[in-house]
């Protein structure tokens, strides 16, 4: 009875801001689309599938859009909300949530990443070769050199996927390195204001109802996992050199479930996630999250229960932290499940320079490659000046001519897209554009292809520029541009988007796990849409320069594929663990690694592990695995009652009768939350359980870095492993005195523990920090 009152609790939870009570007059509110999780052993043996099953069961599901069958047992339909709540009463329906629209966290890395030619993780997997990497997100450019498959061998013969063809899209896109292909449009097609009532369908003018990708985004990310290499690759003469992904050799599957201007919907990444396990992927790419600022429980949220179906076959998942940086607890994608990947610079740069009347020259960056200014000296002036929020943000339509026709024009970040702004400062007759960062983007920068002479400085600088005009009546300046500059240091540094720790939902899981290069990463793009991706650019361009998330999250998804390659026996688990436990923390100058957006050291709240190191993944010497039972374990721990699980994991489970801790997950990494109400002394214990994966006989003793005004003991500190023992456990204790306790800016104070065997350095963060009881 208690289950049956807590999922009643949980169902009117998940519906109550969907259903309203209707007056006999009121007319019915528009249909929408819903997912419903149905328990899958309920289904009558006279039923062939269950899609009969749910079109004879749920009458009101007349139009039904997915049935899913493999990560989730469900069915999502355009229904109205009380055709829902119809469908709610139902006692095989254990959840249902309302579609949701997300969005996109939108040559040199692979080097950056310790990969070489010679040797190493390359040459160990044959560049990962017959790994098979599905990655969700707007589609391929099939055409591009990035997806050749010369002189690669025949698809796997465990490949069960398809080519799906469409507009623009035949069998023959398909081959060797691209060996399957699909498109999931109707969710969106369904959705209010998209493709549903309101909307016009897919819009075949900006788009294509088919595998090709109108975006841009697909093919940068699937040519960065896995693009082909050795030959030539640059965007307008910046970053020239050798085109290469991650994993050059792996094939590639492609799932579209993000369409142009309208982003992606729940009910298809959903979709996708199905067929993608269906089809025989070893890995997913999900560079794709809420956009929001806000994290769904893990059973509201259709990716982490699509990434939940997919470890759970062994799949490894990588997906992007997100790009609300440099804001605390803005890392998006939380579940312990997936890879969460943040951002980092790599030794790659493209600098500009503004130089003001006064002879001060004040760096930047830029990618703009049309006609320079020369040296030539123009007035400048800040339409924020006037104290009009849409003019200093340079808005559609919010620039006076007459102000700023002939001269560079400050532009401060934010709102509208960057690219953009130059195209209205354009339009309003202004030469040029200086890209000002605000406070919540410090000195953190992106290039991008701006179609007018355009140079990006961090807030330092836009504030001095606007202190400049504000004292100088004839102010003037112009703009140089210096091409790409190879080995730049500090490198890495944490991008200023990439989004933060700490975890929003569970604490005591760190995230983002590592963080990878997402920075000004250069891979190929499409044919629809020119580098800027505006609409008034009609520039070709068969690479592109862009900068996020998901630039990092494919860099992390081509390590895994490698890893699988070399290891086909390690779990996901095994897989994310060996690049957290070899991830680096300190820069090319062998220092700690800073923080782009404050130039302080950065934290695990900002890198989680630190920076992906495949160089040393190859042989972590120890792991931290888990299994499905594992997660089950940890879902109970942060009460949730056997349903409410059954949503994420298909199978019925049951929990202990004594509760176990969320802290316990055998996780690589050590987070310790206290509470503000203890007083002296409190302690805290942990239990880690590696697997040996490298010699085999062989001696780990234990290294610890305490955090400030902390005392961290390890029992046993040194671990034996013979033949015939590969697994041993040990307890942290982490004892915290609230006199001596003084956390950092972010709320923590930081430290590590150690395994090293003389060979080997198997590194987990620990993080400390007190919170307010509930």
């Amino acid at each position: 009875m208690a289950s049956l009152l807590l999922l009643t609790h949980f169902l009117c939870f998940t519906f109550t801001a969907i259903i309203p009570i209707f007056s006999p007059v009121s007319a019915e509110p528009a249909a929408k689309t819903y997912i419903f999780r149905v328990d899958s052993f309920s289904k009558p043996a006279i039923f062939p599938t269950h899609y009969h099953w749910y079109s004879s069961e749920f009458t009101e599901a007349v139009n039904i859009l997915h049935v899913y069958d493999n990560v989730f047992h469900g069915f999502s339909a355009s229904l109205s909300p009380s055709q829902a709540a119809s469908i709610l009463q139902h006692p095989s329906i254990l959840a249902a949530f309302e579609d949701r629209r997300r969005q996109r966290h939108t040559t040199r890395s692979p080097q950056f990443l310790g990969l070489r030619n010679q040797k190493g993780l390359w040459s160990e997997s044959d560049y990962g070769s017959d790994v098979i990497v599905g990655v969700l997100d707007t589609g391929i450019w099939p055409e591009r050199r990035s997806f050749s498959d010369l002189n690669l061998g025949p698809v796997p013969t465990r490949w069960k996927g398809v080519c799906q063809t469409g507009d623009k899209f035949t069998a023959k896109n398909c081959n060797r390195k691209i060996i399957g292909a699909r498109y999931f449009s109707k969710g969106h097609e369904a959705a209010p204001g998209f493709g549903g009532i309101g909307g016009g369908g897919i819009n075949d003018t900006v788009e294509f109802k088919s595998p090709r990708d109108a975006d841009g985004h697909g093919t940068h990310t699937a040519s960065t996992a896995a693009g082909r290499h050795a030959f030539s690759a640059n965007m307008s003469g910046y970053a020239s050199g050798i085109a290469k992904g991650v994993a050059p050799k792996a094939r590639l599957a492609v799932y579209k479930v993000c369409w142009k201007n309208s982003g992606c919907f729940d009910s298809d990444i959903l979709a996708a996630f199905d067929f993608a396990v269906s089809d025989g992927v070893d890995v997913i790419s999900i560079s794709i999250g809420g956009g929001d600022g806000i994290s769904s429980p893990y059973y509201l949220d259709p990716i982490a229960i699509g990434a939940y179906g997919a470890v759970s076959r062994g799949v490894f998942v990588s997906s992007s932290a997100g790009n609300d940086g440099p804001n605390g607890m803005s890392v998006t994608n939380l579940a312990p499940w997936l890879a969460t990947v943040g951002a980092g610079t790599i030794d790659r740069n493209f600098p500009a320079e503004v130089i003001l009347g006064d002879g001060r020259k004040l760096s930047g960056v830029s990618l703009y490659a049309g006609k320079p200014l020369r040296g030539k000296m123009y007035p400048i002036v800040y339409p924020g000046k006037s104290g009009v929020l849409s003019a200093s943000l340079c808005m559609e339509n919010s620039l006076d001519p007459h102000l700023v026709r002939g001269k560079i024009v400050i532009c401060d970040r934010g709102s509208n897209p960057r690219v953009a702004k130059g195209m209205v400062v354009n339009k309003a007759g202004g030469v040029g554009m200086i890209l000002a960062n605000g406070v919540s983007n410090g000195e953190g920068l992106v290039g991008d292809a701006h179609l007018i002479p355009t140079c990006a400085v961090g807030a330092n600088e836009g504030d001095a520029i606007k202190s400049y005009i504000a004292s100088h009546p004839t102010a003037s300046a112009t703009i140089n541009f210096h091409g790409t500059v190879i080995g730049v240091k500090p490198a890495p540094v944490v991008a200023s988007f990439s989004g933060r720790g700490p975890n929003g939902l569970n604490p005591e899981i760190l995230k983002p796990d590592l963080i990878a290069p997402g920075v000004n990463i250069l891979a190929a793009w499409t044919d629809a849409v020119g580098p800027t991706g505006l609409d008034l650019d009609n520039r070709k361009a068969e690479f592109n320069i862009l900068s996020g998330t998901s630039m990092a999250c494919p860099h992390v998804s081509g390590a895994a594929a490698l890893l699988k390659s070399a290891h086909p026996d390690w779990s996901p688990a095994a897989i994310r663990s060996a690049m957290m436990t070899t991830a680096n923390r300190v820069d090319n100058r062998l220092q700690p690694m800073t923080d782009e957006a404050t130039g302080k050291p950065a934290t695990p709240y900002d890198y989680g592990a630190g920076h992906l190191n495949l160089d040393l993944a190859l042989d972590p010497g120890l792991v931290y695995d888990l299994a499905n039972e594992d997660y089950v374990s940890f879902l109970c721990a942060i009460e949730y009652d056997p349903k409410t699980i059954q949503v994420i994991t298909k199978s019925p489970v049951d929990c202990p009768m004594k509760k176990p801790l969320p802290e316990n997950l055998n996780y690589p990494s050590i987070a310790a939350l206290f509470s503000t109400a203890a007083k002296g002394v409190s302690s805290k214990t942990f239990f880690r359980t590696v697997t040996n994966v490298g010699d085999t006989n062989v001696e780990y003793r234990v290294k610890i870095e305490a955090p400030k005004g902390v005392t961290v003991n390890v029992k046993p500190d040194k671990l034996v492993f013979s033949e015939k023992v590969r697994k041993l456990s040990y307890y942290v204790t982490i004892t915290v005195d609230s006199k001596n306790l003084v956390l950092n800016d972010s709320g923590a104070v930081f430290g590590s523990l150690s395994w090293i065997d003389g060979k080997h350095v198997v590194r987990s963060p620990i993080v400390v920090t007190q919170m307010s009881p509930l």
